[in-house]
Protein backbone atom coordinates (compact mmCIF):
# COMPACT_ATOMS: atom_id res chain seq x y z
CA UNK A 1 0.00 0.00 0.00
CA UNK A 2 1.17 3.67 -0.84
CA UNK A 3 2.01 5.83 2.22
CA UNK A 4 -1.09 6.90 4.38
CA UNK A 5 -1.66 10.26 5.46
CA UNK A 6 -1.18 11.84 8.87
CA UNK A 7 -4.43 10.63 10.79
CA UNK A 8 -4.83 6.98 8.99
CA UNK A 9 -1.57 6.20 9.75
CA UNK A 10 -2.02 7.64 13.37
CA UNK A 11 -5.38 6.23 13.91
CA UNK A 12 -3.75 2.47 13.03
CA UNK A 13 -0.73 2.73 14.69
CA UNK A 14 -1.58 0.80 17.51
CA UNK A 15 -3.09 -2.41 15.74
CA UNK A 16 -0.15 -2.42 13.04
CA UNK A 17 2.00 -3.29 15.95
CA UNK A 18 -0.36 -6.44 16.49
CA UNK A 19 -1.32 -5.78 19.97
CA UNK A 20 -2.93 -8.51 22.36
CA UNK A 21 -6.31 -9.93 20.87
CA UNK A 22 -6.49 -7.68 18.49
CA UNK A 23 -7.45 -4.66 20.51
CA UNK A 24 -7.11 -1.75 18.70
CA UNK A 25 -5.72 0.20 21.51
CA UNK A 26 -2.41 -1.10 23.21
CA UNK A 27 -3.59 -1.97 26.19
CA UNK A 28 -2.27 -0.68 29.56
CA UNK A 29 0.64 -2.65 31.52
CA UNK A 30 0.94 -1.56 34.77
CA UNK A 31 3.70 -4.50 35.44
CA UNK A 32 7.39 -3.20 36.73
CA UNK A 33 9.09 -6.74 36.45
CA UNK A 34 8.94 -8.91 32.98
CA UNK A 35 9.98 -12.42 33.88
CA UNK A 36 12.13 -15.42 31.48
CA UNK A 37 12.19 -18.71 31.80
CA UNK A 38 15.52 -19.03 30.60
CA UNK A 39 17.81 -16.60 32.62
CA UNK A 40 20.12 -16.50 29.55
CA UNK A 41 17.75 -14.28 28.04
CA UNK A 42 17.59 -11.98 30.47
CA UNK A 43 20.67 -11.87 30.72
CA UNK A 44 21.03 -10.85 26.48
CA UNK A 45 18.24 -8.42 26.89
CA UNK A 46 20.33 -6.59 29.54
CA UNK A 47 23.76 -6.84 27.05
CA UNK A 48 20.98 -5.42 24.08
CA UNK A 49 21.79 -8.97 22.36
CA UNK A 50 18.30 -9.38 22.23
CA UNK A 51 15.04 -7.70 22.14
CA UNK A 52 13.12 -7.64 25.32
CA UNK A 53 11.47 -5.69 28.40
CA UNK A 54 14.07 -5.63 31.80
CA UNK A 55 12.82 -2.91 34.16
CA UNK A 56 9.98 -0.73 34.08
CA UNK A 57 11.86 2.18 34.42
CA UNK A 58 13.30 1.89 31.34
CA UNK A 59 10.86 -0.10 28.87
CA UNK A 60 7.06 -0.42 28.83
CA UNK A 61 4.85 -2.05 26.24
CA UNK A 62 2.56 0.59 26.75
CA UNK A 63 5.30 3.61 26.18
CA UNK A 64 6.91 1.47 23.46
CA UNK A 65 3.65 2.26 21.52
CA UNK A 66 3.52 5.84 21.98
CA UNK A 67 7.22 6.19 20.83
CA UNK A 68 6.59 4.48 17.65
CA UNK A 69 3.90 6.78 17.31
CA UNK A 70 5.59 10.00 17.80
CA UNK A 71 8.41 8.69 15.92
CA UNK A 72 6.09 7.68 12.88
CA UNK A 73 4.25 11.69 13.15
CA UNK A 74 7.91 13.34 13.57
CA UNK A 75 9.41 11.07 10.31
CA UNK A 76 12.30 10.18 12.88
CA UNK A 77 14.10 7.06 13.37
CA UNK A 78 13.50 6.25 17.47
CA UNK A 79 12.16 8.13 20.14
CA UNK A 80 12.37 8.48 23.93
CA UNK A 81 9.26 9.12 26.24
CA UNK A 82 9.60 10.55 29.55
CA UNK A 83 7.16 11.57 32.43
CA UNK A 84 7.17 15.47 31.28
CA UNK A 85 8.86 17.94 28.67
CA UNK A 86 11.35 19.40 31.27
CA UNK A 87 12.47 16.28 31.65
CA UNK A 88 12.88 15.06 28.21
CA UNK A 89 14.80 18.45 27.63
CA UNK A 90 16.86 18.03 30.71
CA UNK A 91 17.17 14.49 30.68
CA UNK A 92 18.60 14.32 26.92
CA UNK A 93 20.80 16.85 27.48
CA UNK A 94 22.61 16.21 30.38
CA UNK A 95 22.93 13.11 28.50
CA UNK A 96 24.85 14.27 25.27
CA UNK A 97 27.08 17.44 27.12
CA UNK A 98 29.39 17.53 29.68
CA UNK A 99 31.69 20.54 31.46
CA UNK A 100 33.33 22.84 29.15
CA UNK A 101 30.59 22.35 26.57
CA UNK A 102 29.03 25.13 25.04
CA UNK A 103 25.52 25.71 23.91
CA UNK A 104 23.26 28.43 21.81
CA UNK A 105 19.79 28.61 22.62
CA UNK A 106 16.98 31.32 21.78
CA UNK A 107 16.81 33.84 24.04
CA UNK A 108 12.71 33.54 23.84
CA UNK A 109 12.89 30.78 25.76
CA UNK A 110 9.99 29.19 27.78
CA UNK A 111 10.16 29.78 31.67
CA UNK A 112 11.41 26.24 32.53
CA UNK A 113 13.77 25.53 30.19
CA UNK A 114 15.74 29.01 30.82
CA UNK A 115 15.62 27.87 34.63
CA UNK A 116 17.14 24.85 33.28
CA UNK A 117 19.64 26.37 31.21
CA UNK A 118 20.84 28.65 34.42
CA UNK A 119 21.40 24.93 36.19
CA UNK A 120 23.48 23.94 32.91
CA UNK A 121 25.76 26.87 33.67
CA UNK A 122 26.34 26.03 37.53
CA UNK A 123 27.85 22.63 35.75
CA UNK A 124 30.09 24.12 34.05
CA UNK A 125 28.42 24.61 30.27
CA UNK A 126 28.54 27.50 28.71
CA UNK A 127 25.20 28.69 27.20
CA UNK A 128 24.84 31.91 25.29
CA UNK A 129 21.35 33.15 24.62
CA UNK A 130 20.49 35.00 21.38
CA UNK A 131 17.73 36.55 19.05
CA UNK A 132 16.62 32.97 17.21
CA UNK A 133 14.68 35.24 14.82
CA UNK A 134 17.87 35.57 12.34
CA UNK A 135 20.32 33.25 12.08
CA UNK A 136 23.49 35.51 11.84
CA UNK A 137 22.99 35.49 16.08
CA UNK A 138 23.50 32.00 16.14
CA UNK A 139 26.51 32.06 13.68
CA UNK A 140 28.38 34.87 15.38
CA UNK A 141 27.71 32.89 18.82
CA UNK A 142 29.12 29.95 17.69
CA UNK A 143 32.66 29.07 19.18
CA UNK A 144 35.11 26.06 19.08
CA UNK A 145 33.07 24.40 22.37
CA UNK A 146 30.06 24.66 20.61
CA UNK A 147 27.88 21.27 20.75
CA UNK A 148 24.44 22.26 20.18
CA UNK A 149 21.67 24.83 18.98
CA UNK A 150 18.39 24.90 20.91
CA UNK A 151 15.18 26.73 19.47
CA UNK A 152 11.60 26.51 19.92
CA UNK A 153 9.22 26.75 16.93
CA UNK A 154 7.00 29.45 17.88
CA UNK A 155 8.31 31.04 21.06
CA UNK A 156 6.11 31.35 24.44
CA UNK A 157 4.16 34.08 25.08
CA UNK A 158 5.48 36.59 22.44
CA UNK A 159 5.29 34.21 19.79
CA UNK A 160 8.48 34.76 17.69
CA UNK A 161 9.33 32.38 15.15
CA UNK A 162 12.66 31.22 14.98
CA UNK A 163 14.63 31.68 11.74
CA UNK A 164 14.30 27.36 12.13
CA UNK A 165 15.57 27.16 7.87
CA UNK A 166 18.59 28.93 7.84
CA UNK A 167 19.77 27.73 11.66
CA UNK A 168 18.99 24.09 10.14
CA UNK A 169 21.43 24.74 7.69
CA UNK A 170 23.82 26.54 9.69
CA UNK A 171 24.26 23.64 12.19
CA UNK A 172 24.68 20.84 9.32
CA UNK A 173 27.23 23.63 8.12
CA UNK A 174 28.77 23.38 11.30
CA UNK A 175 28.50 19.65 12.04
CA UNK A 176 26.49 21.10 15.57
CA UNK A 177 23.37 19.01 17.08
CA UNK A 178 19.96 20.84 16.67
CA UNK A 179 17.69 20.40 18.76
CA UNK A 180 13.55 22.06 18.06
CA UNK A 181 11.15 22.35 20.57
CA UNK A 182 7.96 21.39 18.43
CA UNK A 183 5.58 21.76 21.56
CA UNK A 184 3.79 25.09 20.04
CA UNK A 185 3.33 23.79 16.62
CA UNK A 186 3.18 20.08 17.17
CA UNK A 187 4.08 17.35 14.37
CA UNK A 188 0.95 18.15 12.50
CA UNK A 189 1.45 21.64 12.11
CA UNK A 190 5.26 21.68 11.15
CA UNK A 191 7.89 18.70 11.07
CA UNK A 192 11.49 19.83 12.03
CA UNK A 193 13.01 17.17 10.30
CA UNK A 194 12.51 19.05 6.98
CA UNK A 195 14.71 22.14 8.50
CA UNK A 196 17.78 19.70 9.31
CA UNK A 197 16.59 19.21 13.16
CA UNK A 198 18.89 16.34 14.69
CA UNK A 199 16.82 16.02 17.94
CA UNK A 200 12.75 16.98 18.23
CA UNK A 201 11.31 17.87 21.90
CA UNK A 202 7.62 17.52 22.24
CA UNK A 203 5.66 18.16 25.46
CA UNK A 204 3.04 15.09 25.34
CA UNK A 205 1.04 17.12 28.23
CA UNK A 206 0.28 19.48 25.55
CA UNK A 207 -1.46 19.41 21.69
CA UNK A 208 -0.85 16.03 21.42
CA UNK A 209 -2.17 14.91 24.39
CA UNK A 210 -4.46 17.15 24.30
CA UNK A 211 -7.16 16.97 27.45
CA UNK A 212 -5.12 18.11 29.99
CA UNK A 213 -5.17 14.81 32.03
CA UNK A 214 -1.46 13.32 31.35
CA UNK A 215 1.81 14.60 31.58
CA UNK A 216 4.88 13.75 29.31
CA UNK A 217 7.53 14.34 27.25
CA UNK A 218 9.21 13.20 24.52
CA UNK A 219 12.47 13.20 22.21
CA UNK A 220 12.73 12.05 18.86
CA UNK A 221 15.67 11.59 16.46
CA UNK A 222 15.33 12.53 12.61
CA UNK A 223 18.55 10.50 11.94
CA UNK A 224 20.07 13.27 10.15
CA UNK A 225 22.90 13.92 12.35
CA UNK A 226 26.10 11.93 12.24
CA UNK A 227 26.83 10.96 15.94
CA UNK A 228 30.11 9.36 14.74
CA UNK A 229 31.25 12.78 14.12
CA UNK A 230 29.84 13.87 18.39
CA UNK A 231 32.85 13.00 20.73
CA UNK A 232 30.92 12.84 24.05
CA UNK A 233 28.97 9.78 22.79
CA UNK A 234 30.34 6.86 25.75
CA UNK A 235 32.51 4.01 24.33
CA UNK A 236 29.67 1.57 24.99
CA UNK A 237 26.98 2.98 22.82
CA UNK A 238 29.53 3.25 20.34
CA UNK A 239 29.11 -0.44 19.34
CA UNK A 240 25.28 0.87 18.28
CA UNK A 241 24.94 2.44 14.47
CA UNK A 242 26.23 5.89 14.27
CA UNK A 243 22.50 7.56 13.24
CA UNK A 244 21.26 5.51 16.93
CA UNK A 245 24.21 6.30 19.17
CA UNK A 246 23.03 9.80 20.24
CA UNK A 247 19.14 8.67 21.09
CA UNK A 248 20.41 5.26 22.98
CA UNK A 249 22.55 7.77 25.40
CA UNK A 250 19.38 9.52 25.91
CA UNK A 251 17.79 6.49 26.53
CA UNK A 252 20.67 5.00 29.36
CA UNK A 253 22.73 8.00 30.46
CA UNK A 254 19.27 9.94 30.34
CA UNK A 255 16.17 7.94 31.16
CA UNK A 256 17.80 5.27 33.00
CA UNK A 257 19.94 6.88 35.02
CA UNK A 258 18.25 9.75 36.14
CA UNK A 259 14.54 8.20 36.07
CA UNK A 260 12.04 10.34 35.09
CA UNK A 261 10.02 7.49 33.43
CA UNK A 262 6.72 7.83 31.70
CA UNK A 263 3.83 5.95 33.02
CA UNK A 264 1.92 3.46 31.60
CA UNK A 265 -1.76 4.58 32.42
CA UNK A 266 -0.11 8.20 30.98
CA UNK A 267 1.41 7.13 28.09
CA UNK A 268 -2.43 5.27 27.10
CA UNK A 269 -4.21 8.43 27.71
CA UNK A 270 -1.57 10.55 25.38
CA UNK A 271 -1.44 8.04 22.72
CA UNK A 272 -5.59 7.95 22.56
CA UNK A 273 -5.35 11.91 23.11
CA UNK A 274 -2.95 12.11 20.23
CA UNK A 275 -5.62 10.31 17.76
CA UNK A 276 -7.50 13.75 17.56
CA UNK A 277 -4.43 15.68 17.52
CA UNK A 278 -4.98 17.25 13.74
CA UNK A 279 -9.09 17.94 14.41
CA UNK A 280 -8.55 20.10 17.44
CA UNK A 281 -5.70 21.96 16.81
CA UNK A 282 -6.77 22.81 13.42
CA UNK A 283 -10.20 24.09 15.26
CA UNK A 284 -8.19 26.31 17.77
CA UNK A 285 -5.85 27.98 15.10
CA UNK A 286 -8.96 29.03 13.70
CA UNK A 287 -10.22 30.65 16.47
CA UNK A 288 -7.10 32.04 17.63
CA UNK A 289 -7.28 33.51 14.29
CA UNK A 290 -10.34 35.19 15.20
CA UNK A 291 -9.65 36.58 18.80
CA UNK A 292 -6.35 37.33 18.02
CA UNK A 293 -7.31 39.74 15.24
CA UNK A 294 -10.19 41.05 17.10
CA UNK A 295 -7.74 41.96 19.88
CA UNK A 296 -5.49 43.71 17.93
CA UNK A 297 -8.47 46.22 16.61
CA UNK A 298 -10.15 46.78 20.49
CA UNK A 299 -9.32 50.12 22.06
CA UNK A 300 -8.77 48.59 25.27
CA UNK A 301 -6.19 46.39 23.53
CA UNK A 302 -2.50 48.23 23.07
CA UNK A 303 -0.54 45.07 21.34
CA UNK A 304 -1.80 41.69 19.96
CA UNK A 305 1.21 38.74 19.39
CA UNK A 306 0.19 36.19 17.11
CA UNK A 307 2.01 34.88 13.64
CA UNK A 308 -1.47 34.89 12.12
CA UNK A 309 -1.39 38.83 11.82
CA UNK A 310 -0.23 40.67 8.82
CA UNK A 311 1.61 43.32 11.21
CA UNK A 312 3.20 40.29 12.75
CA UNK A 313 7.03 40.53 12.33
CA UNK A 314 7.83 36.82 11.39
CA UNK A 315 4.24 36.09 9.62
CA UNK A 316 5.51 35.63 6.23
CA UNK A 317 8.08 32.84 7.78
CA UNK A 318 4.95 31.67 9.95
CA UNK A 319 3.14 31.14 6.46
CA UNK A 320 5.80 29.52 4.87
CA UNK A 321 7.31 27.20 7.61
CA UNK A 322 3.66 26.19 9.60
CA UNK A 323 0.50 24.55 8.12
CA UNK A 324 -1.21 26.98 10.91
CA UNK A 325 -0.65 29.80 13.02
CA UNK A 326 -0.68 27.83 16.35
CA UNK A 327 -3.10 28.10 19.46
CA UNK A 328 -1.35 30.89 21.93
CA UNK A 329 -1.53 34.81 21.38
CA UNK A 330 -0.73 37.35 23.96
CA UNK A 331 -1.78 40.52 24.38
CA UNK A 332 -0.89 44.11 26.37
CA UNK A 333 -3.43 45.16 28.35
CA UNK A 334 -3.90 49.35 27.79
CA UNK A 335 -2.76 51.04 31.68
CA UNK A 336 -6.94 51.23 32.67
CA UNK A 337 -7.46 47.82 32.51
CA UNK A 338 -6.16 45.51 35.42
CA UNK A 339 -5.22 41.91 34.09
CA UNK A 340 -6.44 40.68 37.19
CA UNK A 341 -9.64 41.95 37.07
CA UNK A 342 -10.06 41.16 33.39
CA UNK A 343 -9.30 37.90 33.76
CA UNK A 344 -11.66 37.56 36.69
CA UNK A 345 -14.76 38.59 34.42
CA UNK A 346 -14.36 35.93 32.08
CA UNK A 347 -16.82 33.38 31.92
CA UNK A 348 -15.75 30.25 29.84
CA UNK A 349 -12.31 31.35 29.77
CA UNK A 350 -10.19 29.95 32.24
CA UNK A 351 -7.22 30.93 34.39
CA UNK A 352 -4.71 28.19 34.34
CA UNK A 353 -1.33 27.63 33.51
CA UNK A 354 -1.33 24.93 30.51
CA UNK A 355 -1.64 25.37 27.47
CA UNK A 356 -2.87 22.85 24.07
CA UNK A 357 -5.91 22.01 26.11
CA UNK A 358 -9.19 22.03 24.51
CA UNK A 359 -10.30 24.72 26.73
CA UNK A 360 -9.60 28.19 26.14
CA UNK A 361 -6.85 28.74 29.20
CA UNK A 362 -5.34 32.73 30.18
CA UNK A 363 -2.41 33.86 32.32
CA UNK A 364 -1.12 36.55 33.63
CA UNK A 365 2.57 36.29 32.63
CA UNK A 366 4.56 39.02 34.43
CA UNK A 367 3.05 37.42 37.76
CA UNK A 368 2.86 33.68 37.57
CA UNK A 369 5.20 31.35 35.01
CA UNK A 370 7.68 33.98 34.07
CA UNK A 371 7.92 35.47 37.68
CA UNK A 372 10.93 33.94 38.95
CA UNK A 373 13.01 35.28 35.72
CA UNK A 374 12.99 38.86 37.37
CA UNK A 375 12.27 42.38 35.48
CA UNK A 376 14.98 42.63 33.75
CA UNK A 377 14.96 39.33 31.57
CA UNK A 378 11.07 39.78 31.32
CA UNK A 379 11.87 43.50 29.46
CA UNK A 380 14.51 41.48 27.06
CA UNK A 381 12.09 39.09 26.14
CA UNK A 382 9.50 41.48 25.96
CA UNK A 383 7.10 40.62 28.20
CA UNK A 384 5.66 43.61 30.01
CA UNK A 385 3.68 43.47 33.65
CA UNK A 386 0.32 44.16 31.26
CA UNK A 387 0.86 40.73 29.33
CA UNK A 388 -1.84 38.17 29.18
CA UNK A 389 -1.34 34.84 27.09
CA UNK A 390 -4.07 33.19 26.16
CA UNK A 391 -4.04 29.08 24.87
CA UNK A 392 -6.82 28.94 22.66
CA UNK A 393 -9.51 26.09 22.71
CA UNK A 394 -11.88 24.55 20.40
CA UNK A 395 -15.30 26.12 22.04
CA UNK A 396 -17.49 28.11 19.52
CA UNK A 397 -15.57 30.88 18.42
CA UNK A 398 -18.77 32.94 18.60
CA UNK A 399 -18.83 32.46 22.64
CA UNK A 400 -15.22 33.34 22.91
CA UNK A 401 -15.44 36.29 21.07
CA UNK A 402 -18.88 37.09 23.81
CA UNK A 403 -16.25 36.24 26.44
CA UNK A 404 -13.73 38.93 25.86
CA UNK A 405 -16.06 41.59 24.59
CA UNK A 406 -17.81 41.65 28.22
CA UNK A 407 -14.55 41.03 30.34
CA UNK A 408 -13.57 44.22 28.21
CA UNK A 409 -16.66 46.27 28.80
Amino acid sequence: MGKKGFNTTNLHSDRRDNPEHGVLHKPVHPSVAYGYEDARHLAEVFQGKRAGYNYGRQLNPTVTALQNRITQMEQGIASVAFATGMAAISSALLALLKEGDHIISSAFLFGNTNSFFGTLKRLGIEVTFVDATKACFVESAIQENTKLVFVETIANPVTQVADLKAIGELCKLKSLIYCVDNTMTSPHLFLPKKVQASLIVNSLTKYIGGHGNALGGIITDTGLYDWSEFGNIYDAYRTEKSELQGITQIKKKGLRDMGASLGPEAAHHLATGSETLSLRIEKACENAQVLAEFCDNHPKIKKAYFPGLSNHPQHERAKQLFKGFGTIFSVDLKEEVNCFDFLNKMDCIVSSSNLGDNRTLAIPVAHTIYYEMGVERRASMGISDSMVRFSVGIEEVADLLTDFEQALA
